[in-house]
Protein backbone atom coordinates (compact mmCIF):
# COMPACT_ATOMS: atom_id res chain seq x y z
CA UNK A 1 0.00 0.00 0.00
CA UNK A 2 1.22 3.12 -0.74
CA UNK A 3 1.35 6.27 1.78
CA UNK A 4 -0.81 8.85 1.43
CA UNK A 5 -0.39 13.04 1.67
CA UNK A 6 0.10 13.20 5.25
CA UNK A 7 2.06 9.80 5.76
CA UNK A 8 4.16 11.20 2.92
CA UNK A 9 4.65 14.88 4.70
CA UNK A 10 5.72 12.96 8.07
CA UNK A 11 8.26 10.81 6.65
CA UNK A 12 9.78 13.79 5.07
CA UNK A 13 9.40 15.85 8.37
CA UNK A 14 11.31 13.16 10.30
CA UNK A 15 14.09 12.90 7.78
CA UNK A 16 14.26 16.38 7.68
CA UNK A 17 14.22 16.36 11.61
CA UNK A 18 16.98 13.24 11.34
CA UNK A 19 18.87 14.65 9.07
CA UNK A 20 19.69 17.86 10.95
CA UNK A 21 20.43 16.10 14.18
CA UNK A 22 23.20 14.16 12.41
CA UNK A 23 24.49 17.47 10.81
CA UNK A 24 25.03 18.82 14.45
CA UNK A 25 26.20 15.81 16.08
CA UNK A 26 29.05 16.25 13.17
CA UNK A 27 30.10 19.46 13.42
CA UNK A 28 28.58 20.23 9.85
CA UNK A 29 26.64 23.25 8.70
CA UNK A 30 23.38 22.42 6.65
CA UNK A 31 22.56 24.51 3.88
CA UNK A 32 18.69 25.16 2.71
CA UNK A 33 16.69 27.73 0.55
CA UNK A 34 13.80 29.37 2.88
CA UNK A 35 11.58 32.40 1.85
CA UNK A 36 14.09 33.14 -1.30
CA UNK A 37 17.06 33.21 0.78
CA UNK A 38 20.30 31.17 0.53
CA UNK A 39 20.80 30.07 4.51
CA UNK A 40 23.54 28.34 5.95
CA UNK A 41 22.68 27.12 9.61
CA UNK A 42 25.93 26.01 11.88
CA UNK A 43 25.83 23.19 13.97
CA UNK A 44 24.95 25.24 16.90
CA UNK A 45 22.02 26.31 15.15
CA UNK A 46 23.06 29.91 14.30
CA UNK A 47 21.89 30.91 11.20
CA UNK A 48 23.39 33.33 7.95
CA UNK A 49 21.89 34.70 5.22
CA UNK A 50 24.11 33.67 2.06
CA UNK A 51 24.46 36.37 -0.64
CA UNK A 52 27.35 37.35 -2.99
CA UNK A 53 28.10 40.91 -4.26
CA UNK A 54 29.10 42.22 -7.39
CA UNK A 55 32.42 40.61 -7.48
CA UNK A 56 31.27 37.59 -6.79
CA UNK A 57 32.57 37.14 -3.03
CA UNK A 58 30.40 34.96 -0.90
CA UNK A 59 29.28 37.05 2.11
CA UNK A 60 27.65 35.73 5.01
CA UNK A 61 25.07 37.83 7.49
CA UNK A 62 24.03 36.60 10.78
CA UNK A 63 20.28 36.02 10.03
CA UNK A 64 17.70 36.09 13.10
CA UNK A 65 15.56 32.97 14.19
CA UNK A 66 11.97 34.85 14.06
CA UNK A 67 10.84 31.96 11.57
CA UNK A 68 12.16 28.87 13.00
Amino acid sequence: MHPNREQLQDILMRANQHARKQARELGASIYYIKDNKRIREDAEGNMFEISFNSEGNRLEVRFDKWWK
